[in-house]
C-alpha cells in the first residue's frame, strides 16, 4: 500500500472546497523563482510536504467528489477553505477558527462566527456562507453535504453583541445525533456563497454541470494559502499575507513558509529518499523501519517505538451473510488464529501498541471506555490451540491432502460434512503494508485449518466491493480519522443496521458493509442499534462508559470484524534540516498531523527556517 492513511473513506465534509489559479514564475530577492513549474524556490521560504497527492491533479473543482479533487482541495484540508472549528485529537478540545464553540447539548450546537473572518476578495465570512454549504445538501441530493440533512433540522441565526451566533438544531425526527454535528463542524469547510451561487446560476442551477467544470482561475478563499501552480510533478500554494487569521488568531504573525509545495512521487521509496535527503520536510507516507532513517535526520512524534500516536484500527471486515462466516464461532476461531504480534512487528515495523480484543482502543482519548476485564472474559486473543478447539466444538473439520495436519490443507467441512468454499481476503494490490497484514493473517488462519487465501485486487475493484458486499473478507480502516465522535463512529461503521440491505443488485451500504445483524434475521439483536442510537445523546461520563462497555461486549461475542492493529491516524514524519520547530511528544503544541489538517495547521506559525 502506498500509505494506509491516504485511504479515501467518504467522511464528513470530505468533498468541500477549493478553487485554483495558475501562476507563472518570477524571481525573488534571492534570485530564485517564486513560482512556475520549472523554476526553483528559496529553501528558507518553501516548505515541502507530501503524502496526499499520488497522481496528476485532475481537478480543483470543490463541488466535485473529494476523491476527484487534488490537494489541497479534496479530503479535509483547510489551508484554502476553513472549517468553523478545529479538533485537537490530543486533548479532545475544540479550537476556534471561523467560529468559536459556545455550547452543546442534545438540542443544539451553538457557535459564534469570528467577525474578522474574511474572504480573499474582501467580503466577510457570514452565516449566509455557512448556511449555503449545509443547505447545498438539501437542495441537491448529489452534493457533498447531502448526508448532513439527516442530522441538522435547521440553522438558526441571531446577533449577540454584534456577533453572528449560529445554532445547529438537532433533527430529532431523523438521526437525533448531536455528536455527529460536532464532527461536521470540524470537517465541513465553508465556501463563499457569492461565488458558488453565481456558478450555479450561470449553469442553469444544474449541480452536475457545475461539477464538470474545472474551475481553475481566480479563487476566493478564506484560508492562509492559495493555489499558485500545479502540474503532474507538483502542486504549489502561496501564502496570503492578508489572511484574516494572522491578526485575529496569531497576533499579527504570518505563517513562516511563503510557499508550500506538494511533490508528486510514484511510490513510498521516493518519499522516503526525499525526506532523508532533506528535499522533503514532512510526509504522511508509510516508511518501514523508521529507526534506520533517524541517522539521516528523519524524526517522529516519539523517539522510540511505537514512534506514532495510535488513532485508527485497520481490520478485516467479514461478510456475515456467507457460510461459514455467518457463524459467530467460526469468526471467533478466526480471531484466535491470527498472530497480532507478527502483524505489529513484521507488517507495520512495530508502529503500534499491542492490539486488544474489541472495537475500543485502550489508548488515547477513547481509552477511558476500554475495560480490560471484559476483554479477557469476552474477547479472543491469539491462541492457535483455542482456534482449533472452537472449530472442533462447532463441528468443523479440516481435511489435509495426506491425512494429517502437517501436510497441505485441502479443504474444510461443516458439521454436516459439507465441503466449505475457499474464502478470500480482498486487499488492494500494491498496498504493501496491508498486503503484509493479510499474508500474516492467512498464514495463521490456514495453520488453524481454515481454507482462506489472499485476494489482491486493483484499487478500482476494491472500492466498489466495499459498499456492495462483494467479498468474503476485506481489509478496511473504518473511522480512519480521529474525530469528536470516536469510538461511536467506529461501532457505527462496523455494526449499524440502520440502513441494512442484502447483498446483490444495486444494494449498497456505507456502514456495516459486512451486513452484520440483519433486522430480518431471527437472531437479530436490537440492543446493538439501541445502543448506537443512545450513545450520542448521553452526556454523563458514567453512562457513556456503561453503554460502550455493553456494546463492546456484544462485538467481542459476535466478532463481526477482526481488528488487526492500532495505527496512527496519519504517519507523521519530519526532517529538521531546513525547518525546525515541529511538534513532538516533548513539545505537543499541535497534534501529530501534517500542517494542513485541523488543529495542526498552527504548526505553520511555529516553524522556523534553519539558516
Amino acid at each position: 500500500m502506498k500509505c494506509v492513511s491516504v485511504l479515501k473513506k467518504l467522511v464528513v465534509g470530505a468533498a468541500l472546497l477549493g478553487l485554483v489559479s495558475c501562476g507563472g514564475g518570477k524571481k525573488d530577492s534571492d534570485g530564485e523563482a517564486s513560482g512556475g513549474s520549472e523554476s526553483g524556490f528559496a529553501r528558507s521560504k518553501t516548505l515541502y510536504l507530501a503524502g496526499s497527492q499520488w497522481g496528476d491533479p485532475n481537478t480543483f473543482n470543490p463541488i466535485a467528489e473529494s476523491w476527484q479533487a487534488a490537494w489541497p482541495v479534496g479530503d479535509k484540508f483547510n489551508l484554502m477553505y476553513e472549517t468553523i472549528l478545529t479538533y485537537n485529537s490530543l486533548d479532545g478540545k475544540f479550537e476556534p477558527l471561523l467560529g468559536t464553540l459556545v455550547s452543546r447539548d442534545n438540542d443544539k450546537v451553538v457557535v459564534d462566527l469570528n467577525p474578522k473572518a474574511m474572504w480573499s476578495d474582501g467580503q466577510p465570512v457570514t452565516s449566509t456562507d455557512v448556511k449555503f454549504v449545509f443547505e447545498l445538501g438539501r437542495r441537491f441530493p448529489g452534493a457533498a453535504t447531502a448526508f448532513a440533512i439527516d442530522f441538522i433540522s435547521e440553522i438558526k441565526v441571531e446577533t449577540v453583541d454584534g456577533v453572528e451566533r449560529l445554532s445547529f438544531m438537532v433533527d430529532k425526527t431523523k438521526r437525533n445525533n448531536p455528536l455527529v454535528i460536532l464532527d461536521h463542524l470540524q470537517a465541513i469547510r465553508i465556501v463563499p456563497s457569492h461565488v458558488f451561487e453565481k456558478l450555479l446560476a450561470d449553469n442553469g442551477n444544474d449541480l452536475s454541470a457545475v461539477q464538470k467544470l474545472k474551475i481553475d482561475k481566480d479563487p476566493v478563499v478564506s484560508g492562509p494559502y492559495n493555489i499558485e501552480h500545479s502540474s503532474n510533478e507538483r502542486i504549489v500554494i502561496k501564502r496570503r499575507d492578508d489572511y484574516w487569521g494572522n491578526e485575529a488568531i496569531y497576533g499579527g504573525k504570518l505563517p513562516a513558509p511563503e510557499y508550500i509545495i506538494h511533490p508528486i512521487y510514484k511510490n513510498n521509496d521516493h518519499f522516503a529518499i526525499a525526506l532523508q535527503q532533506g528535499k522533503l520536510d514532512a510526509s504522511q507516507t508509510f516508511m518501514p523501519r523508521i529507526w534506520l532513517k533517524k541517522k539521516d535526520g528523519v524524526s517522529t512524534w516519539y523517539d522510540e517505538a511505537p514512534y506514532f500516536v495510535p488513532g485508527a484500527m485497520p481490520m478485516l471486515l467479514i461478510n456475515t451473510t456467507k457460510a461459514p462466516l455467518n457463524d459467530p464461532q467460526y469468526r471467533r476461531a478466526m480471531a484466535a488464529a491470527i498472530s497480532y504480534a507478527d502483524i505489529k512487528e513484521l507488517a507495520v515495523s512495530g508502529y503500534a501498541p499491542d492490539v486488544q480484543p474489541g472495537l475500543i482502543m485502550n489508548q488515547g482519548l477513547e481509552g477511558k471506555y476500554f475495560n480490560a476485564d471484559d476483554a479477557k472474559e469476552f474477547g479472543v486473543a491469539y491462541d492457535p490451540a483455542k482456534a482449533r478447539a472452537i472449530l472442533a466444538d462447532a463441528g468443523y473439520k479440516s481435511v489435509y491432502k495426506r491425512g494429517d495436519k502437517d501436510s497441505t490443507l485441502d479443504y474444510m467441512t461443516d458439521k454436516a460434512g459439507n465441503k466449505l468454499p475457499v474464502l478470500s481476503i480482498t486487499v488492494p494490490a500494491g498496498w504493501s503494508d496491508w498486503e503484509a497484514m493479510v499474508q500474516i493473517a492467512v498464514k495463521g488462519l490456514r495453520a488453524a485449518g481454515m481454507d482462506v487465501r489472499e485476494g489482491p485486487v486493483d484499487a478500482s475493484l476494491y472500492w466498489p466491493a466495499l459498499p456492495s458486499g462483494n467479498f468474503d473478507l476485506i481489509m478496511h480502516k473504518p473511522a480512519a480519522s480521529v474525530t469528536p465522535s470516536l469510538p461511536w463512529n467506529r461501532f457505527e461503521s462496523v455494526m449499524s443496521s440502520r440502513n441494512w440491505v442484502p447483498v446483490g443488485g444495486d444494494n449498497k451500504m456505507n456502514e456495516n458493509q459486512g451486513r452484520y445483524n440483519s433486522p430480518k434475521d431471527k437472531g437479530y439483536n436490537p440492543k446493538v442499534d439501541e445502543l448506537l442510537k443512545k450513545i450520542p445523546t448521553l452526556d454523563k461520563e458514567e453512562d457513556l462508559i456503561a453503554a460502550y462497555r455493553e456494546l463492546n461486549k456484544i462485538f467481542m461475542q459476535d466478532q463481526p470484524a477482526l481488528p488487526l492493529c492500532y495505527l496512527p491516524e496519519q504517519f507523521y514524519e519530519f526532517s529538521s534540516k531546513a525547518w525546525k520547530g515541529w511538534p513532538t511528544s516533548a513539545n505537543p503544541y499541535a497534534p501529530p498531523l501534517l500542517p494542513w489538517v485541523g488543529a495542526s495547521t498552527k504548526i505553520l506559525w511555529n516553524l522556523q527556517p534553519v539558516k
